[in-house]
């Protein structure tokens, strides 16, 4: 893919930024992610990586995509992260509507964490999962979210699945 140009200005710290990982996403993709090379075609701020369930874990040979969007104070901010598409991995910590429990994507973000840090992230969680099955409030979640998880105040209290 080309370089994404910014016509009559200097590229922000995020533009350059998010070229560097979307270049290293490319080239040396996290195991079972790929990039989908048409979601990056019109916007470099709203990215979809393919993702396939690591082999020997209960997600094996299923397909999922992440939705990634990016701020204009990316990499000072994390960016919104959240599973979409027809298949969203049942998981004690990702709602039925794809949001994800994960607090990398927000108190815990550092801008030393990149995209593919965060896909590593995610493809951990689900292969240390040892039950599928919905987070207990998903129905009451679900009806009464925002549709940007980041405006959620989750409370992290589990660490196994």
């Amino acid at each position: 893919m080309a370089s994404m140009q910014w016509p009559g200005t200097e590229p922000t710290i995020s533009q350059k930024r998010l070229q560097k990982e979307l270049l290293a996403l490319q080239n040396d993709p996290p195991p079972g992610m790929t990039l989908n090379e048409k979601s990056v075609q019109n916007s470099i701020t709203q990215w979809i990586v393919d993702m396939e369930g690591a082999p020997g874990t209960l997600y094996e040979g299923e397909k999922f995509q992440l939705l990634f969007k990016f701020s204009s104070r990316y990499p000072f901010d994390s960016p919104q992260v959240m599973f979409t598409g027809e298949n969203i991995p049942v998981h004690p910590h990702v709602y039925s509507n794809g949001h994800i429990c994960l607090s990398i994507l927000t108190e815990d973000w550092s801008p030393a964490l990149s995209v593919q840090s965060v896909c590593l992230s995610i493809i951990s969680m689900l292969s240390s999962c040892k039950e599928k099955r919905r987070p207990p409030d998903n129905s009451f979640y679900v009806r009464t979210c925002n549709k940007n998880p980041k405006k959620t105040k989750w409370w992290y209290h589990d660490d196994t699945c």
